[in-house]
């Protein structure tokens, strides 16, 4: 009886076995983002068979005989996905299916029949709940952050490359091409960061400390810098989502409903807790909303997962598609915090069928600390409210380092992106290939310990030296990492005149910033530099002068010396020291005009003090030189001018004092400002070039720092004040149009006022012959525009009124419009 009886249980498990050994399994996956889709309905067509998928994405079935049927795959959000199933004799027992379902149209429909909108009333809940869910409710906490960033080629044609004489020599790069997904990819680049942060929430203080980074063939450490968490802090739960350099509106923002229609479709049970599927679709066309869903926590009201895509209408540039996905877990049982976080781009500079890219930035967060005595003890060492700090050799750490300390491991195509690029940047011809590159784009080439360029100036145009040739030459880093030189000569076929410069500068540190400068000039000054403006020796302003503008030219020989010393505040003094000479040639108030009792007409000793604040400003910065990323606050300036009379020949005794103000501020969903103040004043009497000359503008190329209708020496004072605003509005009336929307216009307006006034004795020094150069006499100068920006994504066009002074000529030979237009390009998002 024994025997018989385990011989009937051998049978039964036998034959229990045989009708489980077909299995098919698989996971659903978000095609753009990577993402699982949990709970997507798996259904077979003819059958009728059906499950639902986990909450990782994943599915299984047993089967005794394969059957030949269709499996639909279907999710709200997504478009429907059909796979055969039908396995040739002799097939493997497993099926193993990849399902990367593509976004779809999100409906979410009219509420008619229904009293209660239960989307609606989840939103509410969300929003009550939000001060109990978000993680900055929390005193303090700190995690430990691991930033993975990929950067892929789309649409290669491999075929086509492979002929190109140009890229014979990368070849082997085409070989780790992959065309898995229907589209060709192209791994081209990958940065991982690791880095511990800290919060505090009051006092405000922020701290990131860097373990390691790896940037292979990048060797910035302000780049670095932007690799970590500091900058790239995304929380949902705020009512403005930033996504470049733009804010988007939150769908769980207070003011959702505004913006949103939702919808809630269904519930599920994971790990015993009840989630909530909930969408989101923008009610109004143009807006900088989001579609997507999410998983709510029933009873808190908590997200536990949230997938953010921008829409097809969404007033941002090329950006094909974009998906924003953050994971929370449970740390107790009721509090959820941050787990993941992931960013998918597609950029498409090229139209839809031309090489587009694709960005992929996952963070991961782990040894989550809340409300903890460590935290405080660790930001107690900040000096500032925020710092990043990046110790000495964490982007020289060895592979075995990162395998230790990576929050998942690298792929094989991750793997062979790190061999590609280390290959690639060991050769010869790539370094030529990225100097040409980077000559093209910025007008500057490396050759060895030298540095020529830019292009730009290379020939230009003008009235006075008719034809100009300039030449520039300076050392880069490979001469030195301390002290670089700069110098050009240039020649004017015109007067048969030499110019030229030759400048230094030393660096005694980069963090804080110190340094000391010198200069010899000798060329024509133009009176005014900004920050954007096209220098009058540049090949691109030759065909946007204003008309019927008389040109003006003025010779200056200076001799400058600078010390400029930073704090880490914020706080910097730049001291310096000028000889000027200055010499007028064209259209300006001649040299025998002026003379002086204690040296030289026309030449000066000036030393200046400038002290700046500018909290928690970021840098881009190359080796010598930075560019300012801004400030969250305003930034203040300061500057006193002391001109010495009878030293080094200057024949002017005078006091200078100017300040200013200026700020960038995020005003969503209105877009964004720009305001500058001004004001300052010059005591003494002085010739023209000495006072305060208003910055105009003589090409129709717009300058946002110049008042644009008006000309250079137009207006001179001895005491002034003035404003500077600018508003991109965004999309704004041009969303309410199907072909505005569709081509991306954007409105903007600007106001620029100027109050000046000149001393009796200076107008009477100043104002001689029969030149256009005058005073406001205490009255004020306005002029207001708007226009259309994003034109073809590139183009902006200004339309200018000057409203204020309300006249037509300037001692009868001097002609100032009331109105004109002006262009210029941007390359914003």
């Amino acid at each position: 009886m024994r025997l018989l009886f385990l011989s009937a249980l051998f049978i039964c498990f036998g034959f229990l076995s045989s009708s489980a050994q077909k299995v098919l399994k698989g996971i659903v996956m978000d095609r753009h983002s990577n993402e699982s889709v949990p709970f997507a309905s798996v259904q077979f067509k003819k059958s009728g068979a059906g499950k639902l998928a986990d909450s990782s994405g994943t599915f299984m079935f047993l089967f005794q005989h394969w059957p030949k049927d269709t499996l639909l795959i279907t999710s709200v959000g997504y478009q429907d996905y059909e796979v055969f199933i039908n396995p040739v004799a002799g097939a493997s027992d497993t099926i193993s299916l990849l399902i990367k379902m593509e976004p779809g149209k999100i409906n979410i429909g009219v509420v008619v029949t229904k009293k209660v909108n239960r989307g609606l009333q989840m939103w509410k809940r969300i929003v009550k709940n939000k001060p109990k869910n978000d993680r900055y409710r929390f005193n303090n906490f700190s995690y430990e952050l691991y930033n993975k960033l990929e950067l892929d080629l789309k649409n290669v044609n491999k075929e086509k490359l492979n002929n190109k004489k140009l890229i014979k020599p990368f070849a082997f790069v085409l070989d780790n091409i992959d065309s898995s997904e229907g589209s060709t990819f192209l791994p081209v680049y990958l940065t991982e960061a690791i880095s511990d942060y800290y919060y505090q929430k009051t006092p405000l203080k922020r701290r990131e400390v860097f373990k390691a980074v790896k940037t292979i063939g990048v060797n910035n450490e302000s780049v670095s810098k932007l690799l970590g968490g500091m900058d790239q802090n995304v929380n949902f739960y705020n009512n403005f989502i930033p996504v470049f350099d733009k804010k988007f509106i939150s769908p769980i923002s207070d003011d959702g409903d505004a913006y949103y229609n939702y919808k809630v479709a269904d519930t599920q049970y994971v790990a015993g807790r009840r989630l909530i599927h909930f969408f989101f679709i923008p009610k109004h066309k143009g807006q900088n909303t989001f579609e997507g869903d999410c998983w709510v926590h029933d009873t808190s009201f908590a997200i536990q997962k949230m997938n953010l895509r921008l829409t097809k209408e969404a007033n941002i540039n090329y950006v094909e598609r974009l998906s924003l996905i953050q994971e929370y877990r449970l740390l107790n049982d009721s509090t959820w915090f941050l787990s993941k976080d992931k960013f998918v781009v597609d950029f498409n500079l090229m139209g839809k069928l031309g090489l587009s890219y694709i960005g992929r930035k996952t963070t991961t967060y782990r040894d989550i600390v809340i409300n903890d005595i460590s935290v405080g003890n660790e930001l107690a060492k900040n000096k500032i409210q925020e710092e990043t700090l990046l110790p000495k050799g964490v982007m020289d750490k060895a592979d075995s380092f990162w395998v230790d300390v990576r929050h998942e491991p690298l792929t094989s195509t991750e793997k062979s992106i790190y061999k590609m690029v280390d290959t690639l940047v060991a050769m010869p011809q790539f370094k030529r290939f990225t100097n040409v590159i980077n000559f093209i784009g910025t007008g500057y080439y490396n050759i060895g310990n030298y540095q020529i360029g830019p292009w730009q100036n290379w020939v230009s145009f003008n009235s006075q030296e008719l034809l100009r040739l300039r030449f520039d030459l300076a050392t880069n880093r490979h001469f030195s990492k301390k002290v670089v030189f700069h110098g050009y000569t240039a020649y004017g076929f015109g007067d048969r005149k030499w110019k030229g410069e030759f400048d230094a500068m030393y660096l005694f540190n980069r963090h804080p910033r110190m340094y000391v400068y010198g200069s010899y000039f000798n060329d024509f000054d133009y009176g005014q530099n900004y920050y954007d403006a096209i220098s009058a020796d540049n090949i691109f302003a030759l065909a946007i002068r204003k008309e019927g503008v008389p040109v003006k030219f003025i010779k200056l020989k200076e001799e400058r010396l600078d010390f400029f010393k930073e704090w880490n505040p914020g706080i910097s003094v730049l001291v310096s020291s000028r000889i000027k000479q200055y010499e007028p040639v064209q259209n300006l108030p001649e040299k025998f005009y002026f003379t002086s009792n204690h040296g030289q007409p026309l030449t000066s000793f000036e030393t200046s003090v400038r002290i700046r604040f500018a909290y928690l400003e970021k840098f881009l910065e190359n080796t010598f030189y930075r560019s300012s990323l801004g400030s969250p606050l305003p930034i203040a300036e300061v500057k006193y001018t002391k001109g010495i009379a009878s030293l080094f020949n200057s024949g002017y005794d005078f006091h200078k004092i100017s300040a200013s103000i200026s700020d960038n501020v995020k005003i969503a969903p209105l877009g964004s400002l720009y305001l500058n103040v001004f004001a300052g004043k010059t005591y003494g009497t002085l010739p023209y070039m000495f006072l305060d000359v208003a910055p105009g503008n003589e090409i129709y190329y717009y300058n946002r720092y110049a008042f644009n209708m008006m000309n250079w020496y137009e207006y001179v004072q001895d005491r002034y004040a003035g404003f500077n605003i600018e508003h991109i509005v965004g999309n704004g009336l041009f969303r309410y149009f199907s072909l505005t929307r569709k081509l991306k216009f954007r409105q903007f307006w600007t106001a620029k006022g100027l109050w000046g006034d000149i001393s009796p004795g200076n107008k009477l020094l100043n104002f001689v012959g029969n030149y256009p150069m005058r005073s406001l006499n205490g009255t004020t100068y306005l002029e207001v525009g708007t226009g259309v920006d994003n034109i073809f994504k590139l183009l902006r066009v200004d339309f200018l009124w000057r409203v204020l002074p309300q006249e037509n000529s300037l001692n009868g030979n001097y002609n100032s419009s009331n109105f004109g237009v002006f262009g210029s390009f941007r390359l914003t998002f």
